[in-house]
């Protein structure tokens, strides 16, 4: 029972580092070869945690469906650090980016893509999550 509890507990404290897009909003429409905004989220958590940094992406899935950002993060647009904060009491830390969509993007459906790794607990461990957002490109 206790290795259970403790696995339970592992399973809790992982998904607790989970980061959020924020913005671009779902469906949102973008333009290609103009400067979009991406919000990444990074709600507190109970355990220790230390952000390594961000990787964001686009992809274009106009004429096939979108993948996962497992498996193709596309166009790198940025490729740093990540270092959320508090904005709004509404809000859990974040941090906004400026990125520049692909002039080359197709009109029609792409994918903001991101790319999370931070370490956590007192070990500390990897921890590296993919987070995608469907947006429309004009």
């Amino acid at each position: 029972m206790k290795s259970f509890f403790s696995l339970a507990l592992f399973a809790l404290s992982a998904l607790a580092q989970n980061a959020h897009i924020g913005v671009p909003v779902e469906g949102q429409t973008v333009t290609a070869g103009e400067e979009l905004i991406v919000q990444v989220q990074r709600p507190n958590s109970l355990s220790p945690s230390v952000e390594v940094g961000v990787v964001i992406g686009f992809t274009s899935c106009a004429s096939t469906p979108c993948r996962s950002a497992e498996d193709i993060l596309g166009t790198i647009l940025y490729n740093g650090p990540f270092k959320p904060v508090y904005h709004e009491t509404s809000l859990p830390p974040y941090e906004n980016f400026t990125v520049t969509v692909p002039a080359s993007a197709a009109k029609g459906n792409g994918q903001i893509n991101v790319a999370h790794a931070a370490l956590i607990g007192a070990g500390p461990q990897a921890f590296l999550e993919s987070l995608n957002q469907t947006v429309v490109v004009v």
